[in-house]
């Protein structure tokens, strides 16, 4: 059984999914200072400037690291990678918030891959557990769905019930891939799953060019987007190295199960800006006042079409609160300050000209 004392005994490969991503890298980073061989199924193994990043680790790591070529949408395509494999990590999942159509860039690869993942896991005997990159997303689509939460505050045993394929589709995209997982995983008797649910996710990358939804709000914060104000819009926020963390201690922590929300601070959209003030309000346009709900509610629509005004009035102004005590007690997680958190990616985003031509 997997052991989080004496990782040293577990002589066989891990298999990470989306390998070349945000939280994945630094999980791959982890792996590999433990010296495990990880098994890493990337869309296309050749492309050696997209692994780069992953390669140098291995350079300078005492773990292996192998691809495969695997692709979301196509069954079977993770045999190879997962075979011989006894924990799985899927990580592979899109996070963005701007497509032209929610069903065919959120709903079909998240759906699709974690069936293809999870019922590779059904055809593969050596597999004991899969952990799961999930989403604070499906546990609350938005701020106003917290005070119908028990105790107005967000746990593992709340469920986002009021997203849609028309309203916070990357919501319901993480909702149903994640209830989909459970119902694969409720039909056989092998194999343990574990699920992280973090919220938004910052800090600095493994591979500085990767993409991620949550540059896009960080980059807000110093390209002069919220130059008139930042709203109070609540949200949570953990450090990338911390949700790594908690993917591997859910992997190799024996007593792990169910979902773990994982976050370290219920904040707003002024005070993650506000946390750089400090070091770079000199030198960029941080925002430096509270933008108040009913310019956003009025003219946010006409600048950005994925703001509605139902989105604005159910989560502007509205404070997120998000229970993180499970992985604490259980997996021992210990989160990162916000202002260390976000000054290690805006900085890592100016030294690689993430803020030119804004």
């Amino acid at each position: 059984m997997l052991n989080g004392n004496d990782v040293s005994k577990t002589q066989r490969p891990v298999m990470v999914t989306g390998a070349t991503g945000y939280v994945a890298g630094h999980l791959v980073k982890k792996l590999l200072q433990q010296g495990l061989t990880v098994h890493a199924a990337v869309r296309d193994p050749a492309n050696t400037t997209k692994l780069k990043h992953l390669n140098e680790l291995a350079e300078q790591l005492p773990g292996r690291i192998k691809y495969f070529k695997a692709d979301l949408l196509h069954e079977g395509s993770y045999r190879q990678a997962m075979d011989g494999c006894e924990l799985v990590f899927h990580t592979a999942s899109p996070f963005v918030t701007k497509v032209k159509d929610a069903h065919k860039e959120l709903i079909e690869p998240a759906l699709s891959g974690t069936r293809n993942v999870l019922k590779q896991a059904n055809q593969t005997p050596s597999v004991k557990r899969v952990v799961l990159t999930s989403s604070c997303a499906a546990i609350c689509g938005d701020n106003a769905d917290i005070d119908l939460a028990p105790g107005r505050i967000l746990s593992e045993s709340v469920w986002n019930e009021t997203s849609s394929l028309n309203h916070n589709a990357y919501a319901y995209s993480k909702t149903l891939a994640e209830r989909e997982a459970w119902k694969i995983y409720n039909a056989q008797a092998r194999w343990q799953l574990v699920t992280i649910n973090p919220s938004l996710v910052i800090g600095p990358a493994v591979n500085p060019y990767a993409t991620s939804g949550s540059f896009d709000v960080v980059r807000q914060c110093g390209n002069g987007s919220l130059r008139f104000g930042a709203p109070r819009w609540g949200f949570g926020v953990v450090d990338v190295r911390d949700v790594a963390e908690a993917h591997y201690k859910a992997g190799f922590t024996a007593e792990a199960e169910g979902r773990y929300l994982i976050s370290a601070h219920n904040t707003d959209m002024f005070e993650l800006a506000n946390s750089l003030m400090e070091r770079y309000g000199a030198a960029y346009p941080i925002p430096k006042r509270v933008l108040p709900r009913w310019p956003l509610w009025l003219f946010g629509p006409m600048l950005n079409k994925g703001m509605s005004r139902k989105v604005v009035a159910l989560n502007v102004n509205r404070p997120w609160r998000a229970d993180n005590s499970k992985a604490v007690r259980e997996l021992g997680i210990r989160y990162r300050p916000l202002q260390e958190s976000m000054e290690a990616l805006f900085q890592q985003m100016i030294d690689h000209g993430r803020f030119k031509g804004s």
